[in-house]
């Protein structure tokens, strides 16, 4: 009878395309995966797996088995969700991270994650999200919080929230409560996220016109350091506002009235299909709750009348 253990080797011997690949994915040696999968071969009776070639790759009764084997360990994940105690949910969940997250509910969700499943850890990259989408894809995290969702035909994905994105700059800059055009606005230096993402490519594209002078962009992967810029007064931030709540509330910074409409970023988590993501979507649902709270909790009142102006309106 083939075992769990046996049945997930198989599994990533296949998703990952190597026994070395899955050796690292399951903590053990090549050779433990070449037993065990040399145990469910002379159990079923059938190779499961050509070895012939740099890739490993199923066998036509590998691939059906492949279909069985799946439904199984989903089947198992399932039921320990389901009836298990939350203490024997266990191991490492590799999690990325978009900075925007980190600066507003992420340490929330790592205290609700040590509360309900206390034999879970996380390891916890922070990066853009072309960075992590290419992470992700190779397998070397679990779940992204990223600007999204990730557009692959086997990626799954849960929207989290959507964060509106505003001019935000130093009162000592002088640019008062009136609303601002472009022109007004590219005048001064702007602040944003790094190249790459999909903020900076907004921002090019608002002032990237003929009738504007050379824009000076600074652009910065750390989002601590875009807003001390902002402080300090040496250009105006394009980021979330969500993420200066403090700043906004004790008047560091003013959130400028402008006719600039900006689409607002949606975040969403995203993880690889596979039969085995039950510790992977309860986070990801955790994380859509906390991140839908801390959307809502940032409307507030002297914002919220420009948020309304500066999103399109949803037909």
């Amino acid at each position: 009878m083939a075992d769990f253990k046996a049945l997930e080797t198989f599994l990533w011997v296949v998703n990952l395309g190597s026994f070395r690949g899955a050796a690292q994915k399951l903590n053990t040696t090549q050779p433990a995966i070449s037993q065990r999968i040399a145990q469910l071969e002379h159990e079923v009776g059938v190779r499961l797996l050509q070895r012939d070639r740099r890739i490993a790759s199923p066998t036509p009764a590998g691939r059906q088995m492949l279909v069985y084997a799946e439904k199984l360990i989903g089947l198992r994940s399932e039921m320990m969700a389901a009836v298990g105690d939350r203490s024997a949910m266990r191991g490492v969940l590799r999690l990325g991270v978009a900075e925007t997250i980190v600066h507003t509910w992420l340490s929330k969700l790592i205290k609700q994650v040590n509360e309900a499943y206390p034999n879970l850890s996380l390891e916890i990259e922070v990066d853009i999200t072309p960075n992590l989408r290419a992470r992700l894809l190779a397998q070397e995290i679990e779940l992204a919080f990223v600007v999204g969702p990730l557009a692959a035909s086997d990626v799954q994905s849960k929207v989290l929230c959507d964060y509106q994105i505003g001019f935000l700059a130093s009162r000592s800059l002088g640019l008062g409560n009136e609303t601002l055009s472009v022109e007004d606005l590219a005048k001064h230096p702007i602040i944003t996220f790094p190249r790459k993402t999909r903020p900076y490519e907004i921002v090019r594209s608002i002032f990237n016109r003929p009738s504007l002078p050379p824009i000076r962009l600074h652009a910065s992967a750390s989002l601590a350091t875009v807003i001390h810029m902002a402080i300090e007064g040496l250009g105006i931030a394009v980021i979330p506002a969500a993420i200066v709540q403090n700043e906004l509330a004790d008047g560091r910074l003013q959130l400028l009235n402008t006719n600039v409409p900006i689409q607002p970023l949606t975040f969403a988590a995203s993880w690889l299909a596979s039969p085995d993501t039950v510790a992977i979507e309860l986070v990801a649902s955790l994380a859509a709750q906390l991140a839908q709270e801390s959307a809502a909790s940032c409307t507030s009142p002297h914002i919220s009348p420009l948020v309304d102006a500066l999103t399109p309106a949803r037909h």
